[in-house]
């Protein structure tokens, strides 16, 4: 009797998720191929000090972190003395994370109640947040690819909002990359997983560097394409790819269990 395939999943995300996100892989089944379509950079904008200072000094009533790598990127940047200061003024203000993986990075640090929203999304913390923040000041810190949604949706229900990048996302090149797409061309690749708008975008342009746009959307409209969430969905639709699979919640793993149901 044929053993059965091992199907293959494509995991885009950046380099210090592999360990994690391959151990999630193997256990629904999939057989990983790891291939960074984004790396994360650490930024110091014009904005960071003056946040800190509203931090420390009290003044943020709200502080909103939409990612893990928000806080990493904040804590590296800041002394041992700033640190044990931020962290202590945190634990005074109204700390929000977007979904369970920014939980557990602020309960690393000792924030053991910060708030999620019921949908682990910018909508969803707006939603949330709206009827509470009219005259009161909302502190971001996020990369500096964060959705537009976010800011205007707390500034329309009266918050005051600032904003600051701690990363930026950049798309890596080399010869895993290029090697993904013409995998992907092969029928190589049975299922990818994408995480986010950026992802798509350094996705599609290894495609196009390639000469290989049509190609790979007919490619991948044989495979089973996820989306984390309707926004990396709508960016797929934008280059002419549908997402098969967009899970309820919004985390790495909820995705790769819904791929696997699609199978």
């Amino acid at each position: 009797m044929a053993e059965e395939k091992i199907p293959v999943l494509a995991i885009m995300r950046p380099e210090t998720y592999r360990e994690k996100s391959e151990a999630i892989a193997r256990e629904y089944g999939f057989e990983p191929l790891y291939v960074p379509m984004i790396k994360l950079e650490g930024i110091k904008d014009e904005g960071f000090e003056p946040f800190v200072q509203r931090v420390i000094g009290g003044i943020s009533d709200y502080v909103v972190f939409t990612s893990a790598n928000g806080i990493t990127f904040t804590l590296d940047k800041l002394s041992d003395e700033e640190k044990e200061s931020f962290i202590s003024a945190l634990k005074k203000s109204r700390v929000i994370s977007i979904g369970p993986n920014t939980e557990k990075e602020l309960v690393k640090i000792g924030i053991e109640n910060s708030f999620l929203p019921a949908d682990y999304s910018s909508e969803g913390i707006v939603e949330a947040l709206c009827p509470e923040v009219k005259g009161k000041t909302v502190d971001l810190a996020r990369s500096a690819y964060g959705a537009k949604v976010l800011i205007e949706g707390l500034e329309k229900c009266g918050a005051t909002v600032y904003e600051t990048h701690v990363y930026t996302l950049t798309i890596p090149e080399g010869a895993a990359q290029k090697e993904l797409i013409e995998r992907t061309l092969t029928g190589n690749v049975d299922v990818f997983a994408f995480t986010s708008s950026m992802m798509v975008k350094g996705f599609m342009r290894h495609a196009e560097n390639l000469g290989e746009s049509e190609a790979v959307k007919e490619a991948l409209s044989r495979a089973v394409v996820g989306a984390i969430g309707t926004p990396t969905g709508n960016t797929l639709k934008k280059h002419g790819v549908n997402a098969n699979v967009i899970p309820d919640e919004f985390t790495f793993e909820a995705l790769i269990k819904a791929m696997k149901k699609e199978l």
